[in-house]
């Protein structure tokens, strides 16, 4: 079978020898009859003007490609003159820009500061005058001679103690506040021995209250069970003591329905003189031991940078961000930093050290839990075995009670080897233990156990087996291979990314803080200096939904409910983020702050697409928001009510579609962007009409009536300092 070549030389013989033919497509049809014939003048002019045609049509097309190439060219050089017109009006205004913005924050931030010291201050001078009975934390003899004085107080009532235990932990939280903003190290090794007497002096103070009631617990005997079994709560401890009197090898386990709390024993336990207690705390001081066991020097990311040096530097930050590239200070000289305050609230970053959470000891497989990627929840759950006390005998009248000359003792189990039948395949079988979690704390995936390691001052996810959750109960159930200290913990990440945000205002001084987490969504309203937390989720979070409090407060309560919505230095390592460089998003939190009366700031899909040097978001402009004059108090149904007013047009019809700008923000300039939420692709390119601001504020000054940017300049400082700092911490465009 001939191949293509073979053809293709067929034909082009063909085209020699028979010069009489036609062609049709890649067809050649040849006119046999008229080989060896000449053209006739016919047939030559008309294949002179099918050749002239053709050439006229080149020319043609080679005549408007290059039309439409100079056409190109020319707008490119209009845009490109434009572009540097543009350029060179923003370098003429640059310095007054910079000036004016750096005048307002200037204002804003030392009237800010001042206010925080006064509140300091005013609540130091308080407390001196109330004279309490705690001492003065700033003190560390005072702290010293409370901690030996409490330490010497013989009172094992259990009221009574667990008063004193509750001023203690106040005390605590205190010295932990002082601890942290101590610089010199000598000081701070003595004020961490203090702080660690306390919280072994709390310890022991449950410990002697626990004897004192299992002493009495014959006394005590429930006629039904023939066991003794108590519960004890106050605001910050439940208490749950079991008492083995009656040594029935049936036994199998209690539930302590009061409390939500059940254990289960192995027959081996069933018929000794034992007490088992479960101790739920709502702090955890355990987690603080493991931080100051494994302390760790950490050096932040490259895309975080320390909140230590905001405040001191805070003044010049936007300004300084918006010419560095074109200074020549070196980056390491450059002081203007990104504040997360998670550090502020959970003391994660001088005390937690995040540590493999997989190691090898002795051969046996240790996962230790990175307390940076995870967080205990519902406070620690302390699992004992004890030795039952000696019992009162009574004899004739009288009282007979073997006096130890040492508190309550742990049981040693697993038990020895040699104290079992050899023929048993499990000497000593696992215990098991259900919790009911806790009514104040959010979960919002499957719980994770972790015990204490009290040799290694650490918590860890081995040795724990069995592990049931069920969910419509909120009841887990688990064994481990001992008894422990155990936590609940969740993935502190769990709810980042952010799906989407937005920051709209309901008035002057009051906006509304909407984030769109990974598994739950909330809003935060914002109102002067305090915020209020508001989500569909309410299970969990009934202590703190609808309630007005400092932004550092809620945020630290929000962590500790399980709601997290804060970054910190390690956040990057476990979250997928945009990258951002934090100089540019500081600089535009401090600037969306400023005008968060008067505009509305929202989530770009582009702001992943533009890079890391910059940062895109929606922005709708005053004129489609209607302002609120007086936001009071209100209730939830009027708060969304209000909100939904405050998005409207001025008209009654919905705001139009395209009413959100797209803005771009760079460490030199900003811009509107003639690119859309809608548009197929990104795109830099300028909006037509608009120009080039050094500053983000001067950019949408540019679409502001003069009455929205006078309501921008009338907005209270605790205002401005309170949406910066949620801002700063949550960090919705990293």
């Amino acid at each position: 079978m001939p191949t293509v070549s073979s053809a293709t030389h067929l034909f082009q013989h063909i085209l020699l020898v028979y010069p009489c033919e036609t062609r049709i497509g890649h067809f050649v049809f040849v006119d046999f009859k008229s080989k060896g014939r000449k053209l006739t003048t016919t047939q030559r002019a008309k294949r002179q003007q099918d050749e002239d045609e053709k050439r006229l049509r080149e020319e043609e097309e080679v005549r408007l490609q290059a039309e439409k190439e100079e056409h190109i060219r020319l707008e490119r050089e209009r845009k490109q003159k434009e572009l540097e017109r543009l350029e060179s009006k923003d370098r003429e205004r640059r310095g007054h820009e910079l000036d004016q913005l750096r005048r307002l924050l200037e204002n804003n931030q030392t009237a800010a500061i001042k206010w925080k010291t006064d509140a300091v201050e005013k609540a130091e001078w308080e407390r001196y005058m109330n004279c309490g009975a705690l001492p003065d934390p700033t003190v560390l003899q005072d702290v010293n001679r409370y901690i030996s004085s409490w330490r010497d107080d013989p009172e094992v009532d259990i009221t009574l103690v667990l008063k004193q235990c509750n001023l203690a932990l106040q005390l605590l939280e205190e010295v932990e506040l002082v601890l942290r903003d101590i610089t010199d190290p000598r000081r701070g090794q003595y004020y961490q021995e203090s702080l660690l007497e306390l919280l072994e002096l709390i310890h022991a103070k449950h410990l002697l209250t626990n004897e004192e009631i299992l002493k009495e617990a014959s006394e005590n005997v429930d006629t039904e069970t023939g066991n003794m079994q108590t519960v004890v709560k106050d605001e910050n401890i439940t208490l749950c003591l079991w008492a083995n009197l009656r040594k029935s090898p049936r036994f199998k386990g209690f539930n302590f329905e009061e409390a939500g709390l059940d254990f289960k024993l192995p027959k081996q336990l069933a018929v000794r003189d034992i007490a088992v207690r479960i101790l739920h705390t709502r702090y955890d001081h355990l987690s603080l031991l493991a931080r100051m066991a494994h302390p760790r020097m950490h050096t932040p990311g490259h895309r975080y940078l320390s909140g230590g040096a905001i405040m001191n530097n805070a003044l010049k930050s936007a300004a300084s961000v918006q010419s560095r590239e074109s200074s020549a200070e070196p980056a390491e000289g450059r002081s203007s930093q990104i504040q997360t305050q998670m550090e502020a609230l959970n003391a994660e970053g001088e005390l937690t050290s995040p540590l493999p959470l997989t190691t090898i000891d002795c051969g046996e497989r240790v996962q230790v839990v990175d307390l940076m990627q995870y967080t205990p929840l519902g406070g620690v759950f302390h699992y004992n075995l004890f030795h039952l006390p000696p019992q009162v005998h009574k004899v004739n009248g009288w009282e007979i009670r073997q006096l130890l000359d040492h508190g309550l003792q742990n049981f040693p189990y697993p038990m020895e080897m040699s104290n079992l039948d050899e023929n048993k395949a499990l000497a000593s079988p696992p215990v098991g233990v259900s919790v009911t979690l806790p009514d104040w704390v959010v979960f919002l995936e499957t719980p994770e156990v972790a015990r204490w390691d009290a040799a290694a001052d650490q918590w860890r996810m081995d040795g724990i087996t069995d592990v049931s959750y069920e969910e419509a109960e909120d009841k887990i159930s688990f064994n481990m291979d001992a008894f422990h200290a155990f936590v609940l913990m969740q993935d502190t990440y769990a709810n980042l990314p952010f799906q989407s945000w937005e920051l709209r205002p309901l008035g002057q001084d009051s906006a509304l803080f909407t984030i769109n987490g990974a598994l739950i969504d909330l809003s935060i309203t914002i109102q002067g200096n305090q915020c209020m937390l508001q989500s569909e989720q309410t299970k969990g979070l009934s202590h703190v939904r609808g309630k007005w409090m400092s932004s550092p407060v809620l945020q630290k309560a929000m962590l500790n409910a399980g709601v997290n919505i804060t970054v910190n230095e390690f956040t990057d390592k476990y979250v997928s983020t945009c990258g951002k460089d934090p100089l540019t998003e500081h600089a535009a939190y401090e600037q969306m702050a400023l005008f968060a009366s008067a505009c509305a700031f929202a989530w770009s899909k582009w702001n992943a697409k533009c890079g890391a040097e910059h940062l895109v978001m929606q922005v709708l402009q005053p004129k489609y928001i209607e302002s609120v004059n007086h936001v009071a108090f209100y209730s939830l149904p009027t708060l969304i009510s209000l909100l939904g007013q405050a998005c409207e047009h001025h008209s009654a019809a919905p705001v139009p579609e395209g009413s959100w700008s797209l803005y771009q923000l760079g460490a030199q300039r900003s811009q509107k962007l003639e690119v859309t939420e809608k548009s197929d692709g990104y795109s830099p390119d300028l909006y037509p009409g608009s120009e080039f601001h050094s500053t983000f504020i001067h950019m949408l000054q540019d679409d502001m009536s003069i009455e929205g940017i006078a309501r921008t300049r009338e907005s209270d400082y605790l205002f401005v300092d309170t949406v910066q700092s949620l801002l700063c911490a949550t960090r919705p465009l990293m």
